[in-house]
């Protein structure tokens, strides 16, 4: 309908975000999301057609585009993440690809009557699942770590081995039935997949060096990066084709093992380009669907290769290769039935059509429909179901969303010890032991450490933890804590308290821009809190209900209270802020700091006399 490419790719764009944005606010899973919107525009309404209008720079666009995207989610495969995973992460990356190979192929032929030849060939492509669609599902399920870590190493590694088992078999269709193609041409192979795998290491240890050495200023570091890697995936790429995924891939884990801390710096961009373009890509691809293919995805046949596929092929390849490993039946049982299809299935899966029905082989034909069928089914039922079955097999943080309190000091460790009571998940994090020692011994959950050191990212798991909130004696690290997780948590979930009293209306502009939001009132600085405290003030608890509302509350608390948060109904806390809009419903919990009262005193004054 409209032949505009700028047109074509604003849209694009544009359906790609709001997909996301739509599947946060309804709580559904972005990739159904989008997976919709592109066959919305696509195929059925005729809005767009992105492989027609973009023409010979489709296939281009969509590689390069998988290609950063492999690299980035590659750049998180950290070693010392999996040190006690490393042996099921090995089998299932193996011994459990391997199986679900042998067998998807031989339900491909079976049920869906493909040759043997084709079926091992889209049996080695269909054992990816590949970090466009894994990791929005990790964001969006909160599953414990163990699990997440397996389902994620899992994606990113199996991606390109799985085109590399499907460009196996067909060199291996070709060196059976041609007799150009001779046992050298297989050499060649294996030699081109080596040497994408140099490439790739040798490129992210000379980019992992010249980053150490400083010899990229900061501001060129991103833009070089991605430079380099569309280079590393383009050489590797036109040696075999690809190879390209393989080479990026051990390019990125190179980089993520050299330990480097601008690394760090840089992966929050990269980060948001990559959900921009799995955004687009999903788009494309979906929108650039034949009507016929859709009809063809309800053969019979298909969906009886997509239902053994989920039922059977997956979960058992998983059981096998696990046995003897230290999972529990819970976690094997999550892993087992978690494989949605993504980005590289779709568009490698069009490569193999066209070249094995080049090479003669007919069935092919319905490897689009075949490819498309698996991947929004498993792209539907996974990311529906995998919050219920974390949930039911107990991998799931089902707690309400926590807090994590930096600085141990008198206020802190009665804040924490107060959100302990209310069942909310809080951790208190210090970097001495004395000043968590007096927390420890009432029951409150600590964390010896830096927060701010790399170390921590491995040793305290943060997924149950919503907010942060920054109480040291230093206001520069209390920003400078806010100011490094506002990519990661976001500002409106940072908070660190006030040290001083500040008139000064452009330090207080600063402060708003630079570090987290201001807890409390203007009075309430760190110092007074903690001098409250420790004169003996108390955190009190208040629920409020239909007859007891929050008027009658503000009427009766003292004056000089101080008002410290409040816990709603779904047991999610939130510190007051100074702009903070009231808004208290039956069945919220308020906090306040306030003095005891006289009665209170005089029965602990009583209590103590008897002793």
């Amino acid at each position: 309908m409209f032949n505009s490419l700028l047109f074509t790719a604003m849209l694009v764009v544009f359906l790609g975000i709001l997909s996301q944005w739509l599947s946060w606010r309804i709580r559904m899973p972005a990739i159904v999301v989008m997976s919709v919107a592109g066959i919305i525009v696509g195929p059925v309404l005729g809005f767009i057609n992105p492989e027609q209008e973009f023409g010979d720079l489709y296939g281009p666009i969509i590689s390069m585009a998988v290609a950063i995207i492999l690299f980035e989610g590659s750049l998180q495969l950290d070693f010392r993440e999996i040190r006690d995973l490393g042996r099921p992460v090995f089998r299932i990356v193996t011994f459990g690809a391997f199986i679900a190979w042998i067998l998807g192929s031989l339900t491909a032929h079976y049920i869906a009557g493909l040759s043997l030849p084709v079926a091992f060939v889209i049996g080695g492509l269909f054992i990816v699942t590949g970090p466009t669609v894994i990791l929005p599902l990790l964001r969006q399920a909160k599953l414990k770590p163990r699990p997440a870590k397996i389902l994620k190493w899992e994606g990113i590694i199996v991606d390109p081995f799985g085109v590399l088992l499907a460009l196996f078999a067909f060199q291996i269709i070709l060196f059976f039935i041609d007799e150009a193609v001779t046992f050298t041409n297989l050499l060649l192979f294996f030699g081109a997949a080596a040497f994408a795998t140099v490439l790739g290491w040798a490129l992210g240890r000379g980019m992992g060096w010249m980053f150490e050495k400083g010899y990229i200023p900061e501001f060129l570091k991103s833009p070089v990066l991605f430079a380099v890697v569309l280079f590393c995936f383009s050489v590797a790429d036109e040696v075999m084709h690809e190879t390209g995924l393989l080479s990026v891939t051990a390019m990125g884990m190179t980089m993520a093992n050299m330990h480097i801390s601008s690394i760090g710096d840089m992966r929050h961009f990269k980060e948001n380009i990559s959900v921009l373009l799995i955004s687009t890509i999903f788009i494309m691809l979906t929108a650039s669907l034949q009507v016929e293919t859709l009809l063809e995805i309800f053969n019979l046949r298909i969906i009886g290769y997509v239902v053994l596929m989920l039922l059977i092929v997956r979960p058992l390849s998983i059981w096998l290769s696990t046995i003897g490993t230290d999972l529990s039946w819970q976690e094997r049982t999550l892993v087992g039935w978690i494989a949605p299809r993504g980005i590289v299935a779709l568009t490698v899966s069009g490569y193999f059509a066209s070249v094995l029905l080049d090479t003669g082989f007919e069935d092919a034909e319905i490897l689009t429909a075949l490819t498309f069928a698996l991947v929004f089914s498993t792209v539907v039922a996974h990311g529906f179901s995998i919050g219920w079955v974390a949930k039911k097999l107990k991998l799931a943080n089902d707690e309400g969303p926590g807090v994590i309190v930096v600085g141990g000091n008198s206020f802190t460790r009665g804040l924490a010890h107060t959100l302990h009571e209310m069942k909310v998940p809080v951790i208190l994090v210090d970097s001495t032991w004395r000043n968590l020692a007096p927390a420890r011994q009432r029951g409150v959950p600590t964390f010896h450490g830096e927060l701010l050191s790399e170390q921590t990212e491995y040793r305290l798991d943060m997924t149950p933890y919503e907010a942060i909130l920054a109480a040291t004696p230093l206001d520069s690290y209390n920003a400078l804590v806010c100011s490094t997780f506002t990519p990661s948590i976001g500002r409106k979930h940072l908070f660190q308290v006030s040290m001083e009293k500040t008139h000064d209306a452009d330090l207080a502009g600063l402060k708003h821009t630079v570090g987290g939001r201001t807890l409390f009132d203007e009075q309430a600085t760190l110092q007074e809190l903690n001098r409250r405290v420790e004169s003996g003030h108390v955190f009190r608890r208040t629920q409020i209900t239909e007859q007891y509302t929050y008027e009658k509350y503000k009427e009766e608390i003292n004056e000089d209270d101080f008002l410290i948060g409040v816990l709603n109904k779904s047991g999610h806390f939130e510190p007051f802020v100074k702009d903070w809009e009231e808004v208290i419903n039956p069945g919220d919990t308020l906090v306040r700091l306030t003095a005891q009262t006289k009665e209170v005193e005089k029965v602990k004054q009583k209590m103590n006399g008897n002793k």
